[in-house]
């Protein structure tokens, strides 16, 4: 009679430890189902950004674009446009074949006009545009250099049109070559894409403006954006009516983009165009340090709130004639200066390699 009764007490237990495991599992069912329902309804809008480039006059400017196409495939960037304050004709074709190998061949680009800013080829435009492979037939086919018939636009045109179409408030703005297309942006009147002078367009319809400019560690050393367009400079950091968050010349420098992952992560394809053009600006060296200048832009325009920088207190930033940047702390100012620490430096070099050199899904 005890091992019947025992027998009892044992299924009854075993119902009950099953009934509380079932129990457990729908609560955590529950529980994850309402998480993704926040996570959902607290998903953020994708970053809308305009990039202004020198692209070909460092291979930064390549990683960066790199990274704006990977993060728009991650849903955290709305590539709006690309503008260009590199003079040069290969400028242009080279960023739509960039974007055609990330799938993204249609972002409208515009060229500066008439600037005289950095006209030589550079080391990898033309080059890259023009590559053979071992049998002689184009590296990247995707996009043919003598069959190009886009209509670029130009730079300050472009840059109404777009800003004209977006909701207030609410366009990035990278800048990370010369200031030339802002500052001509600036003094443009009304015209058919707004009834807003520049700079009331901007006003109204830039968030923010992240630049990549000024050297304010070392006061004698006049940093290359600013120096090959000294009075757009002056001008911008004058008279740009937003909030102007700017990375100077001393915090990418302290970040790189190592050698070693060039040789490693982006080998998901025989031939990388970011890859290539790094061959051609500098040896493959496993030891080899790129600085990061363009990158912090992007970044910190996708990732504000994640804490890879810091903030200066509000200041201005004043541009000597000689091109030599000066920041004032000043409590009205509109400008503030990234600030990096030893973590953060690690943390942002991990993201740049990872983000870079994404692998796509059908490549």
């Amino acid at each position: 009679m005890r091992e019947t009764r025992d027998g009892i007490t044992r299924k009854v237990n075993k119902v009950k430890k099953a009934f509380t495991l079932a129990s457990t599992l729908l609560c955590v069912s529950v529980l994850c189902v309402g998480a993704l329902h926040v996570q959902s309804a607290d998903a953020k809008e994708p970053v809308k950004l305009i990039y202004d480039t020198d692209m070909g006059n460092d291979i930064d400017d390549v990683f960066a674009l790199a990274m704006i196409n990977n993060l728009e495939k991650r849903g955290e960037i709305d590539f709006l446009a690309l503008t260009l304050t590199k003079d040069n004709k290969y400028a242009a074709p080279y960023c739509k074949m960039l974007n055609a190998f990330y799938e993204n061949p249609n972002v409208p680009i515009g060229y500066v006009k008439d600037s005289g800013c950095t006209p030589e080829d550079g080391k990898f435009l033309r080059q890259s545009l023009e590559a053979k492979d071992e049998n002689g037939n184009l590296m990247f086919p995707f996009f043919n250099l003598a069959e190009d018939t886009t209509d670029y636009c130009e730079a300050v045109a472009l840059l109404r049109k777009t800003l004209a179409a977006q909701e207030d408030n609410s366009v990035v703005i990278s800048q990370v070559g010369f200031s030339t297309n802002l500052a001509r942006l600036l003094d443009t009147p009304a015209d058919e894409y707004s009834d807003l002078t520049g700079r009331e367009l901007a006003a109204k319809k830039v968030k923010y403006l992240v630049v990549m400019a000024g050297n304010f560690k070392e006061a004698t050393h006049s940093e290359y954006n600013v120096i090959n367009d000294v009075p757009a400079a002056q001008k911008v950091f004058a008279e740009w009516p937003t909030k102007i968050y700017c990375s100077g010349f001393e915090v990418g420098r302290e970040i790189f983009m190592t050698g070693r992952t060039m040789l490693d992560d982006y080998n998901y394809v025989k031939y990388h165009p970011v890859k290539e053009a790094y061959k051609y600006y500098r040896n493959l060296d496993a030891n080899a340090k790129q600085c990061t200048w363009d990158l912090t832009t992007i970044l910190f325009a996708a990732r504000q709130d994640r804490g890879y920088f810091d903030l200066s207190e509000p200041g201005k930033v004043e541009i000597d004639d000689q091109g030599h940047s000066f920041f004032k702390a000043d409590a009205n100012g509109n400008v503030q200066l990234f600030v990096v620490n030893r973590e953060q430096i690690v943390r942002i070099q991990e993201a740049f390699e990872w983000l870079c050199s994404e692998r796509l899904l059908n490549k």
